[in-house]
């Protein structure tokens, strides 16, 4: 039997399903093309010379690694001449990208964090790139502003990541379930080889930093406390803890094997709902857990109803195995 690769796979869901637009397929191959060569650049690591720190920071703030700064290039430079796009945004920018003027327009809008989790990039722990998709407002006539790019999650066409690890893997939906792709290196391709990805709804891992204990908000600290009480709490199981301070990470092996991620708000910046940033990080991994059969929230409400302020706009994340979900939400509420 012949292997599905990501481009058959697409044009049959274009072709029987009809569910995939030809351009947005193209857009989804592009950015499959671009995470081939930070798959290459990350697994070359110290032989390539690209691990270390860059000298520079983002707009967040943060100190860049060398592959945020050639992630983030690879993304752009893939992507804008290919005629399927507006405009992008990437967390590392702090305003959208223009396509250039001599290079044709299409009707997307493409947001990226480039290289998920780069702090693990020097000791060699997974790291991951995280995409979104949405419709253009206006189409490819103008310049598209800042304030078309800010669009609830329900308005994503398509969102993915790849996971660089022990194998690269691509991770997509486009609201028709969630498929993983692996890429063969000596083939150059990505492959099917995790069809109809589900979350089960019972779990019995969570992952969170512990480090932040003392700064969380009283119903994190409750349903935590639960959880670490094992048999002999109220939840009468145990869980056990994982964490990898990668978001993409903690998502492929909820996706894999279920679990809940956590990244609360917290005391030491009251100002801000939270760390991770809900365009680049907490939309698109919310479509792929809902569309896998899991919940994400903020602790309040459905992360994909929020309508975003900024382009930058962070946000607080509970996601995962719907049971779990469930609960530590409805402590929120109470």
């Amino acid at each position: 039997m012949s292997r599905i690769t990501l481009s058959r796979f697409m044009i049959e869901q274009q072709r029987k399903a009809g569910t995939l637009p030809p351009d947005l397929r193209l857009l989804i191959e592009t950015i499959g093309r671009a995470c081939k060569a930070i798959s290459f650049a990350v697994n070359k690591g110290a032989l390539a010379g690209v691990l270390g720190e860059a000298g520079t920071g983002n707009i967040q703030g943060e100190a860049q690694k060398k592959m945020d700064v050639i992630a983030n290039d690879y993304l752009l430079d893939a992507n804008e001449w290919g005629g399927n796009l507006a405009a992008m945004a990437s967390e590392e920018m702090e305003l959208p990208y223009h396509i250039p003027g001599e290079y044709p327009k299409g009707n997307y809008l493409l947001l990226f964090d480039p290289l998920d989790g780069s702090s693990n990039i020097d000791i060699n722990i997974s790291v991951g790139t995280i995409f979104s998709i949405l419709h253009c407002p206006n189409g490819g006539d103008s310049n598209p502003s800042i304030e078309d790019f800010l669009q609830p999650g329900t308005a994503q066409v398509a969102a993915g990541y790849t996971i660089y690890g022990p194998q690269t893997m691509l991770v997509l939906t486009f609201g028709n379930g969630v498929h993983g792709f692996t890429l063969d290196h000596e083939q150059g391709s990505f492959v099917l080889t995790h069809p109809d990805m589900r979350v089960p709804n019972t779990t019995g891992e969570f992952a969170i930093n512990m480090s932040n204990q003392r700064h969380w908000e009283a119903p994190v600290k409750r349903y935590v406390d639960e959880l670490l009480a094992g048999v002999s709490g109220v939840r009468g199981r145990d869980f056990n803890m994982r964490w990898v301070a990668a978001m993409v990470a903690e998502v492929h092996r909820i996706l894999t094997r279920g679990g809940i991620f956590m990244y609360p708000r917290d005391a030491r910046d009251p100002d801000k709902p939270g760390k991770l940033r809900l365009m680049y990080e907490g939309n698109p991994m919310a479509f792929i857990i809902e569309q896998a059969g899991g919940k994400a929230t903020n602790g309040t409400q459905r992360i994909m109803d929020i309508k975003p302020q900024a382009l930058h706009e962070r946000v607080a994340v509970f996601l995962g195995s719907s049971e779990e979900v469930d609960i530590v939400t409805g402590y929120h509420k109470q």
